[in-house]
């Protein structure tokens, strides 16, 4: 997790207390409850990169990169967290996890 992002995470924390809650929160758990889990595809680079692709977000794409496979969920995982503005610190609140062992999806 970059330096500036992890600032902006206390900062917010700091500024709204440990039992404030951002709002992106309540929109991650509309989305799921309404449009279901979120699908993406994997693509192979040049460079022996991965990176995955939204197929289903209804607000646009949801993009990551990462140079090992093993690191892809938790990216997965953080991009989407990002995408609906949580803070990394409410990964737990939020329960984003991958779904299915066919497809590669998340909610």
């Amino acid at each position: 997790m970059s330096l500036r992002k992890q600032a902006k995470d206390r900062l917010f924390r700091l500024v709204f207390g440990k039992s404030a809650l951002p709002p992106g929160l309540v929109e991650i758990n509309y989305y799921f409850r309404f449009y279901g889990p979120i699908r993406f595809r994997s693509e192979k680079q040049e460079d022996g990169s991965i990176v995955a692709i939204s197929e289903n977000f209804r607000y646009g794409s949801i993009i990551t990169q990462v140079q090992r496979l093993e690191e892809l969920d938790a990216k997965v995982v953080d991009a989407i967290l990002t995408a609906f503005e949580v803070p990394s610190v409410y990964a737990k609140k939020a329960g984003v996890h991958r779904v299915g062992s066919e497809e590669y999806a998340f909610a």
